[in-house]
């Protein structure tokens, strides 16, 4: 008996001394601050988690968003078993262990048993498949939390057999709401410009928010023994450096936003992107190797100098590296951001790769090799005209198979260097603007 009082008062002086934003967590659904969209009246999480019908699922969605909160609420309303891993420090072992428990408590009380597995990202291949049997028979109830987008790091085997949800950041709206419950359990106030900098500044990150609320407070409280009153400075004193999160599915949309801005003409953005990836840790070799693709695919003949720009970035890579190669990445960047645009080089292959898919088509005789012994018996070579014997340098003769002759791929834009390109071919009665493909 004394035990348990013992353990008791342990356990209400933790959470007296719990962080701000384990204080708040919410103890009951209709507490839940955001994510309307899963947890509103009548909507699909809510109905599960109110009905005790919830079926293996993983929460994905940015940190502080409310994936253990979400967990431990299921917790309080469920009439099945409810065990908690953390997939940072629980093995094969561990795993097979809450199975075994499942089926002993499936058998002995008709129990059935929830897993919260947090940060199931971090699970290797072999952890995830040791769960799968028991989740494919509904054994367990899987509840897996993860930062990380599920379809890159969840195996397709344990994700098919799991409902995702989707959490979103925090609107503004939401993380002011849960500044102001912070402030009414620490009996403290605000100014209006702090509590705007604390929601902007958390990046739709309840729990950073808080967090950062709770530094502010302390200093607010070491400044004035009566009530404290958080100042913009002591917010911006208590946010710091935050760090950069950065995940495999943000890795792809950053480039992708990267090289968007650039096609885009936009050098302001390029360099914000390709900075948000240099702070991340981004591997400097795959945003150049991006570089050197944007130049050829998004500017091509309109600066044929961008290519070597974006060639010389990705060698100063190789040959300097960072920290000063991020110099050599951002002249890059520039360069093509300011570069006039044309992906005619892009299309033109796209057509050709077209017509060449169709059939290869004979090669004309005069196009042929004749440089081996009896090439000329064949035909071979015969017609063809030099084109360094004509003053122009350029004669007008047939170079492709007869059935595709006709086709036009690529056609010069007005953009840059482009424009010059197509006064010499039309010089030449090589195309025109207005051309269709055939």
């Amino acid at each position: 008996m004394s035990g348990d009082l013992f353990a008791a008062a342990a356990t209400e002086r933790l959470a007296e001394s719990a962080p701000l934003a384990d204080r708040l967590r919410p103890r009951g659904l209709d507490e839940v601050v955001g994510q309307q969209h899963l947890l509103g009246r009548g909507r699909p999480l809510r109905s599960l988690i109110e009905s005790d019908r919830l079926s293996s699922t993983i929460l994905w969605g940015p940190p502080g968003t409310g994936k253990t909160t979400i967990a431990r609420l299921v917790a309080c309303s469920t009439a099945r078993a409810y065990i908690q891993l953390s997939a940072v420090t629980a093995t094969v072992k561990d795993v097979r262990e809450v199975i075994a428990s499942a089926r002993d408590r499936l058998g002995q009380r008709d129990q059935g048993t929830i897993l919260f597995l947090d940060e199931v990202h971090r699970f290797n291949r072999a952890q995830q498949d040791a769960l799968l049997p028991a989740v494919e028979s509904g054994l367990v109830t899987l509840i897996g939390a993860t930062t990380e987008n599920p379809y890159f790091e969840v195996n397709p085997p344990l994700r098919s057999r799991s409902t995702l949800f989707r959490l979103e950041p925090l609107d503004p709206e939401a993380i002011g709401e849960l500044l102001s419950r912070g402030l009414d359990s620490e009996g403290a106030e605000a100014d209006r410009d702090a509590l705007a900098h604390l929601a902007t500044q958390a990046a739709g990150d309840g729990r950073q928010a808080l967090t950062s609320l709770e530094v502010a407070l302390a200093l607010a409280s070491a400044r004035s023994q009566d009530r404290p009153r958080v100042s913009l400075t002591d917010a911006e004193s208590a946010l710091g450096a935050s760090a950069v999160r950065y995940g495999r599915d943000e890795h792809y949309d950053v480039i992708s936003a990267f090289i968007k801005s650039l096609r885009g003409s936009d050098p302001d953005a390029g360099l914000y992107w390709l900075a948000r990836m240099l702070e991340a840790g981004e591997d400097p070799r795959f945003i150049a190797r991006r570089m050197v693709i944007l130049s050829s695919e998004d500017i091509g003949m309109a600066d044929s100098q961008a290519l070597a720009v974006a060639d010389a970035a990705a060698r100063a890579v190789e040959y300097v590296g960072l920290p000063e190669a991020q110099l050599n990445l951002a002249h890059a960047a520039v360069y093509l951001a300011t570069a006039p645009k044309s992906n005619t080089v892009t299309t033109a292959l796209g057509k050709a790769r077209a017509d060449a898919g169709h059939g290869s088509g004979e090669v004309p005789a005069h196009l042929r090799d004749a440089h081996y012994s009896g090439a000329a018996g064949l035909g071979h070579g015969e017609g063809y005209v030099y084109p360094h014997d004509d003053p122009q340098g350029w004669v007008s003769q047939q170079h492709r198979p007869d059935r595709f002759e006709g086709h036009r791929y690529y056609q010069p834009s007005q953009h840059g260097a482009e424009e010059e390109i197509y006064q010499r071919m039309a010089n030449r009665g090589i195309g025109r603007r207005d051309e269709g493909r055939r």
